[in-house]
């Protein structure tokens, strides 16, 4: 108390004289009172959701029935409350916690505005006209509705009906339209009648049968109509009526005839959450400011107030107040002093040192550690000074230090539950009840989504939702807290694990051996030699087997003979010998024929035996093995060769013949042997050994896997395309993998690499459902952990197969067979599944459901009834596999091959008691069954069965499928699944997930369940229902060991022994992650708990300020909700007490797949200097989300990815909305795109000609015309796409040279084709609609304007950027000036990214008045290539990086002009030079200004050894081929440097300068007329009155300011200002003030430098 009261009475003594000072009068206070910064970001959609997948259906029934619904919801936030209530009722802490998060978050929107477009779709299939009949949609409808869909725009009431159903073939506005249908649905049979699609994401009613008709209601909770469809459909689905869909919608106009709740948020855009706000401090060196006066804008709503808790350098003001009332004022005026001083963005070395250390000892020591990371890395240059201040503790800096020993300093790492995170990809919406609400007032047009999972960027919240629910569901399977942890903390197995077919056998002919043959005896065999650097594409040459390159291929095929055009496989592997690749070469031959007899007589050789001239494959292999065996394997494979070789001398051209193969035996015997071979030839024909081999290669061939494919290439085991470029390629991926275990010592001169390779990661078989590429299928997964839970559940009632005498045993692995039974395809996979068991196996059982119509035949239903009772009742008995495999082969033989006799049922059962009785099973069990078996019964039951498969499985009727814990493989028609497969997958799954999920099992010690439940069935259900659920998740495989990290001093650790997460992390709390990182840990904690390790890991010796920003995540509260109307306001982000003389810059943070632009903002956010608001306490910003971001990789199988190739994108109706084209750079392309439902294909024209998509996932193999691509969160999609060119086009090239006549005539003649239509529907790739009708109506008004409709000839496109009021004010002079000195027609593109709202509000009318054309261009920066963190360096990159794929493709030329230029001549002349065939053409820099000499770095050093004797230029002005760009891929290569250099913080100082120049060897640059640009900074001015346009370069040696340099250097400059400025106040319906100078110091005159090097890198800047 004392301390305390003479800190008090001290600080009054410091008050009173202050004030009698007069420093901190009322007046001054008020001059220099402190300013905050408001930032928010909307979605360009509405409305507020309230579903949560897992629980839509009984969250509907329960909000429909409640009896008080409308009863106090008089606010949003009543209503938010009372969904709330509704949903918590449903779930258990703490996911009842995260479910009220996830309402703030508003998470659904996307999924909203995705229904939206799907309803707009639905309404568009049937226009209603006005006399209630249909008609077909205008034109002018048609682009209303393409407009509607790139807009995310509500779908209009239709009729004033607020509900409607569409079943395909009809739309439905009343309920009793709709039980009449019902009571009559439209025949399914008819092939011209289809049922609307659903979706994965769909909410299907969970008593929805398959098959049933499909019934989708369009409409919203809340309103009437809704209430009474959903009654007619629920009751419908129960009754087996319908297949009934819900997607949430409600039309505009339909907004009164909700409930309360149901309207909120509809009418305004979303306010999201989930991203960050920096303030920058600002290097101001050259003074780029503009110096207009502040114009007075919109006031926003300012709700914050100061936080007066937060202590500031040691007062707690709050406290002091409450004391002190009645010095408010002077309290206050105090407390902006401290916080005004405290601001520091430069500190001496000796402060630096340690301030990492200081940082981590405040935030360990501090009461709540999480909070004071965020108030220290979100203020950092606020608290700065005071950190570096603290006394340190030397145990936390040697901790620190000694964990810098095992981790590099500044490296920060996040695992949850084990599961390593990308910190730098972390945020809320990539969660799966997206925590990613929206932040700051950031206009977004995007709505709250919903649920849904993709691609891990990191969905922190998502993981965490995943985890508290696993570990509900464990809880209620009994198993104790401590377990739960174990199996949360079970990582996935590797993507990069490749597994290997073991094709080892004698049946494998190999041509070489490396090790003995004696054309390799002068090659070394040191081992390490492999280890050695050598020049790129150089071979190794080391005596050693470790490429064993295998073919398996059938020789009669024209696959093997002449196998991957345009190659043939047997001459390949010859030639590749003969030229002592090194490398062994081998071959596995087979008989197609032969493989179709062994397949039809069910896996086992057929007793007839095919004629040599049915069999020719069969008759060469016989000749091949006696060749090899008599001749060695060199002429055997000769053999083979001149087999292929007579064919095509024959003129053949399907499989050789009889007399080509015996013709080929003699032709490659005769030389070697002295008897006629003809001869030997007749006594081969009847030789059974060799028969016996031909028989057994193809039956090894068919057993791994390989026969039905035809061809394929086998790298140690590795599985490739049989062609050249694929061996190759498959040689260079196998070689680090050598390399390493050489390195390590794994691989020495005794190891047989094969054998290793094999033995560690081999397979027996090969099936591409299971296993591709060398790497496991993204299989599907299906958690069944919640059908074990449940009582009434399918599964439950369940009984499984078993090897014989395998019965108690516990079966880790559990494969589920979905069989229909009516087919011979269903049949077939259960004979395997009998065979596979009989075959024994001691870790699965089979269990089998019957996935069929209730249509089924009588007979059928009784012989699934027996195989019910042999497996529930006698599955234990010894012979119950032979019974039910020799019942299968009767039922098949008497009830599917014979139409006759389907309905006689008695010689079915007499069959099973003759069975019964030959097996040892009592055959008085079946007779009961059968004779009490009633049809009706068994149809209910197949039809729960059938609900099971189709809601947890998602499998349709008659689908044959596999669920083997969880994995789902679905069988196709054509596709063979052998008892070998089961093998197969066994294998796999058993090692990769569910080995390690057994052995934690095994460990539980089982408490308060009854030991008699602890059967081998209660822990083999458990092991499949904690596999099957934990390989749901889509998480890292990756871990790390954290616990190896001392945490004694510097860590944060907080403990909860009750919580399912534990969060491990390494950070460095003074970086951009840091600033993140901080804020998401701390939601996090509120709403999860978890328990977490936090070890700090700063930097230890800092050189400069870690942070200069301020930083701001934007995290979405109950208080977004009014209290007082149903107003949703949406979190902002909210600067309080920022400096107010320090200029500062604004960014965004935003999660990757966003695209944001400034919408509100009446100050330059470019530039905030807070001194100058005058009475205006807070600058607000408006941002709003433009669009999401839809990326892909395009790829063509063993080719580079097919630059060039164009894509677009639309839907059903609309195909073509969006567009855009392939770059070489890992294939990458990207839309834009707003949540929906979309199908992805090649453009009409060359691409669609040469190519088509492969078909991705379970129907993998097939090619397909379009993709279909679900938007439906606000995470954009990566879409992995393959495509494979034509049959015939293999030869054919994608892009052809611009000279060639042929494509000249072609681009001649398709003018009207895609490419002239792209700027037309460019605008989702590149602008918005919106600004693409805003493009179409200035180039028509400019057309009828009197003083713009002179300009005639081709038009000039010319390109451009500014950030900042100042560029944008000298982009419009550039404008005019460009203008004034031209009679043609112009055309601007500018980079949309950085211009202010007020610029995007002039243009258009600007471009009105003065007749030029104009569009608003944008390209996310692709995450793959190394971004700048800079906004200045960031814009830089946009003038070079993207042009090829920026511009539409229609566009073949633009000029590049900065924007602080001015034009003095016709940009005609400079748009039509010849550049002589080069990309790119620049004005060198001058060389006259003898004063700069020190400045010109390009002519010493480095880059005058680099450039060798080509000129430096200036990217001031610089035209573009676009065609000749695109056509030599200057772009990618571009790219390829830039990203060589940029990771170089030296390299690229002046990125789009230095770029091109750097490159000029690979792009070649045409050097225009120096007179094209004049710069005083480099130019003398005895060449100014030749200037053809005039540069305001920044001078390094004078630094003046750009307005001042604009003033006095370029005449015209005020005049073409002042004309600006007239009209953008006329427009503004402001008065033009008097032109107001900055207040600037003298510029210094410096002298020129003797090093560049020590220049600033901005001094080279010219923007």
């Amino acid at each position: 108390m004392g301390e305390a009261y003479v800190r008090s009475r001290w600080f009054l003594c410091v008050i009173v004289v202050l004030v009698l000072c007069g420093l901190f009068s009322p007046l001054s206070a008020q001059s220099r009172s402190p300013k905050n910064v408001q930032v928010a970001l909307r979605a360009k959609w509405e409305l507020l959701s309230k579903e949560w997948k897992d629980l839509f259906w009984d969250f509907v029934e329960s909000w429909i029935h409640a009896v008080d619904l409308n009863s106090d919801l008089r606010t949003a936030q009543d209503c938010l409350k009372k969904i709330a209530e509704h949903g918590k009722s449903l779930l258990s802490e703490p996911l009842a916690s995260v479910f009220e998060f996830s309402l703030t978050l508003r998470s659904a929107s996307p999924r909203l505005v995705l229904y939206r477009q799907l309803a707009e779709e639905s309404l568009s299939s049937f226009p209603l006209a006005d006399d209630g009949g249909t008609s077909e949609p205008s034109e002018t409808a048609k682009l209303d509705i393409s407009e509607a869909l790139l807009l995310g725009k509500n779908v209009k009431s239709p009729g004033n009906k607020c509900c409607w159903v569409d079943t395909g073939g009809s739309l439905f506005f009343d309920v009793k339209d709709l039980h009449k249908w019902l009571e009559n649905p439209i025949d399914t049979k008819d092939n011209a009648f289809q049922y609307p699609e659903i979706f994965d994401f769909d909410h299907v009613h969970p008593d929805s049968t398959a098959g049933s008709p499909t019934a989708i209601l369009y409409g919203a909770l809340g309103t009437e109509c809704f209430k009474e469809f959903h009654t007619a459909l629920s009751e419908a689905a129960k009754n087996g009526k319908a297949k009934y869909v819900v997607r949430s919608v409600l039309p505009s106009g339909c907004e009164q005839k909700t409930s309360p709740c149901g309207a909120i948020g509809t009418g305004d855009s979303v306010n999201l959450g989930g991203y960050g706000v920096e303030l920058a401090l600002k290097n101001m060196e050259y003074k780029a400011m503009d110096d207009s006066a502040i114009k007075k804008g919109v006031t926003l709503e300012d709700p914050h107030t100061e936080d007066l808790s937060q202590e500031v350098r040691g007062f707690i003001f709050s406290r002091i107040l409450e004391r002190k009332p009645e010095l408010t004022s002077e309290v206050m005026a105090f407390r902006d002093y401290l916080l005004s001083s405290t601001i520091s963005d430069t500190l001496d070395v000796w402060e630096l040192k340690d301030l990492g250390h200081q940082t981590a000892q405040r935030i360990v020591h501090a009461s709540d550690p999480l909070q004071s990371m965020q108030e220290i890395n979100q203020n950092f240059p606020s608290v700065v000074s005071s950190l570096s201040r603290m006394k340190l503790n030397d145990s936390i800096k040697d901790e620190i230090i000694a964990n810098q020993r095992m981790l590099p300093p500044g490296k920060s790492l996040m695992a949850l539950n084990g599961a390593l995170l990308n910190v730098e990809d972390i945020d809320l919406h990539l969660t799966k009840f997206r925590v990613l609400r929206w932040v700051s007032n950031l206009e977004f047009r995007a709505l709250s989504y919903l649920f849904c999972a993709q691609k891990l960027r990191v969905r922190l919240f998502d993981m965490a939702h995943q985890e508290l629910t696993l570990a509900d569901q464990y809880r209620k399977l009994k198993i104790p807290p401590s377990t739960v942890r174990k199996f949360l903390s079970v990582l996935p197995p590797s993507e990069t694990h490749a597994f290997r077919v073991d094709f080892r056998s004698d049946h494998v002919h190999y041509i070489n051996n490396l090790e003995v043959d004696a054309m390799y005896k002068r090659w070394r065999s040191n081992l390490n030699e492999i280890l050695m650097p050598v020049f790129p594409g150089q071979l190794r040459y080391i005596r050693k087997n470790l490429f064993h390159a295998v073919f398996v291929l059938d020789p009669a095929s024209p696959c093997g003979l002449e196998a991957s055009f345009p190659f043939c496989t047997i001459d390949t592997i010859i030639a590749l010998f003969e030229n002592n690749l090194p490398m062994r070469f081998g071959v596995i031959l087979y008989s197609s024929k032969l493989v179709e007899g062994i397949e039809a007589n069910d896996g086992e050789l057929p007793v007839a035996r095919l004629k040599d001239d049915e069999d020719i494959s069969s008759l060469i292999i016989r000749l091949f093995n006696y060749i090899k065996e008599n001749h060695g394997a060199p002429t055997a494979f000769q053999f083979l060769s001149n087999v292929n070789k007579l064919r095509m001398d024959s003129g053949a051209e399907d499989s050789p013949e009889v007399h080509h193969v015996e013709g080929a035996f003699v032709e490659t015997v005769l030389p070697r042997v002295k008897t006629p071979p003809q001869e030997t030839l007749l006594k081969l024909e009847k030789d059974q050994t060799l028969n016996e081999l031909s028989v057994e290669s193809t039956m090894f061939a068919f057993k791994l896997g390989f026969a039905k494919l035809e061809c394929s290439l086998l790298m140690n085991g590795l599985v490739y395309e049989p062609n050249e470029e694929a061996l190759m390629n498959a040689m260079n991926e196998e070689l680090p993998r050598i390399q390493e275990q050489v390195y390590y010592g794994q691989i020495n001169s005794h190891t047989d690499a094969l054998d290793k390779f094999l033995s560690e990661s081999g397979v027996q078989r090969y099936n591409p459902k299971i296993i591709a590429d060398g790497k496991v299928v993204k299989p599907k997964f299906v958690s069944l952990c919640e059908s074990i839970l449940a009582r009434e559940s399918v599964l439950n009632d369940l009984h499984y197969l078993h090897s014989s005498e395998t019965f108690d045993d516990v079966k880790p692995v559990t494969h589920i067979l979905a069989v229909d039974a009516t087919s011979k395809k269903g049949m077939k996979l259960l004979h395997e599944g009998i065979r596979y068991l009989i075959g024994g196996t001691k870790y699965a059982r089979i269990g089998v459901l019957f996935n069929v119509d209730d249509d089924a035949t009588l007979p059928s239903l009784l012989f699934m009834e027996v195989f019910k009772t042999a497996v529930s009742s006698y599955g234990h008995k010894k012979g119950v596999l032979q019974f039910i495999d020799q019942l299968c082969s009767f039922y098949e033989k008497e009830y599917m091959s014979s139409s006759g006799a389907t309905e006689n049922h008695q010689a079915l059962i007499d069959k099973v008691v003759q069975l019964a009785d030959a097996n040892g099973l009592p055959s008085k069990g079946f007779v009961s069954a059968c004779s009490g078996f009633s049809a009706e019964n068994f149809r209910g039951y197949l039809k729960k069965v059938t609900q099971f498969l189709y809601r947890t499985i998602g499998l349709e009727f008659g689908v044959n499928a596999v669920i083997t814990n969880g994995r789902v493989v679905r069988l196709f028609d054509g596709s063979t699944f052998l008892s070998h497969d089961l093998h197969l997958l066994e294998s796999l799954e058993f090692k990769q997930r569910i080995k390690h999920i057994a052995e934690i099992i095994e460990e539980i010690k089982w408490e308060g369940i009854d030991p008699d439940v602890l059967t081998s069935k209660f822990i083999s259900d458990i092991v499949m229902a904690i596999s099957s659920s934990t390989s749901t998740r889509d998480r890292s495989s990756e871990g790390a060991r954290f616990e190896l990290l001392n945490a004694d001093y510097s860590a944060v650790i907080l403990q909860n022994e009750n919580s399912s997460i534990h969060i491990d992390a390494v950070i460095d709390p003074l970086s951009p992650s840091g600033q993140k990182l901080a804020a998401l840990l701390r939601i996090l904690s509120k709403y999860v708990q978890p328990s977490m390790r936090l070890v700090l890991n700063p930097m230890s010796s800092l050189v400069d300020l870690p942070l200069k920003n301020y930083y701001r995540y934007v995290v979405p509260t109950m208080d977004d909700f009014s209290a007082t109307d149903h107003v949703v306001h949406g979190p902002r982000a909210f600067f309080a007490n920022m400096p107010l003389s320090k200029t500062l810059t604004m960014n965004l943070d935003v999660p990757e797949p966003w695209l944001v632009q400034p919408v509100v903002a009446v100050h330059d956010l470019d530039n905030i200097l807070l001194e100058n608001l005058g009475n205006t306490r807070t600058l607000q910003a408006v941002f709003e989300l433009e669009a999401l971001v839809l990326t892909g990789h395009c790829s063509e199988k063993d080719h580079e990815p097919p630059r060039g190739l164009q894509l677009i994108l639309g839907t059903k109706h609309a195909p073509h909305l969006v567009d855009t084209l392939v770059m070489a750079n890992l294939g990458y392309w990207q839309m834009k795109v707003l949540p929906g439902v979309w199908y992805l294909q090649m453009a009409p024209g060359r691409s669609s000609e040469l190519y088509v998509m492969k078909e991705d996932g379970e129907g993998a193999g097939d090619t397909t015309l379009s993709k279909r691509i679900t938007i439906d969160n606000l995470r954009g999609k990566l879409v992995h796409m393959e495509v494979i060119k034509k049959k015939g086009m293999e030869r054919e090239k994608l892009l052809l040279p611009a000279d060639d006549d042929s494509h000249s005539n072609k681009k001649k003649g398709s003018q009207n084709g895609w490419n002239s239509n792209i700027l037309k529907w460019a605008s989702g790739f590149i602008g918005g609609k919106e600004q693409s009708k805003k493009d179409v109506s200035s180039s028509l008004n400019s057309l009828q304007k009197p003083g713009s409709g002179g300009r005639h000839g081709e038009k000039i496109n010319i390109f451009s950027v500014a950030s900042g009021h100042l560029y944008e004010r000298f982009l419009k002079i550039m404008i005019l000036s460009v203008l004034k000195n031209t009679d043609r027609p112009v055309k601007f593109w500018f980079i949309k990214n950085y211009l202010s709202p007020q610029f995007k509000d002039v243009i258009p009318h600007m471009a009105n008045e003065y007749g030029f054309e104009y569009k608003l261009i944008t390209y996310k920066w692709p995450t793959w290539l190394h971004k700048q963190k800079e906004k200045q360096r960031i814009i830089w990159a946009y003038k070079i990086l993207f042009l090829d794929v920026i511009f539409p493709l229609a566009l073949e030329k633009v000029i590049f002009v900065d924007a602080d230029q001015i034009v003095r001549a016709d940009m005609g002349e400079l748009y039509d030079m010849d550049l002589k065939g080069r990309p790119l053409a620049y004005t060198p820099f001058c060389d006259n200004n003898k004063d700069m000499d020190g400045y010109r770095f390009w002519k010493q050093g480095f880059w005058r050894d680099h450039l060798q004797g080509r000129p430096y230029h200036i990217s001031a002005l610089y035209v573009v081929d676009l065609v000749k760009f695109r056509e030599t891929a200057a772009g990618d290569q571009l790219r390829v440097v830039y990203e060589t250099l940029s990771k170089d913080p030296n390299s690229l100082s002046n990125l789009d300068q230095d770029l091109p120049n750097y490159a000029q060897h690979m792009v070649p640059i045409f050097s225009l007329p120096q007179e094209w640009l004049w710069c005083e900074s480099w130019c003398g001015n005895a060449t100014k009155t030749k200037a053809k346009t005039i540069d305001l370069c920044n001078n390094p040696m004078t630094k003046e300011p750009k307005l001042q340099g604009a003033r006095r250097i370029v005449a015209e400059w005020p005049d073409l200002d002042l004309e600006a400025r007239r009209f953008t106040a006329k427009f503004m319906g402001e008065d033009i003030e008097p032109q107001e100078q900055v207040a600037l110091p003298p510029p210094e005159i410096q002298k020129p430098a003797a090093d560049y090097s020590a220049e600033d890198a901005e001094s080279k800047a010219e923007l």
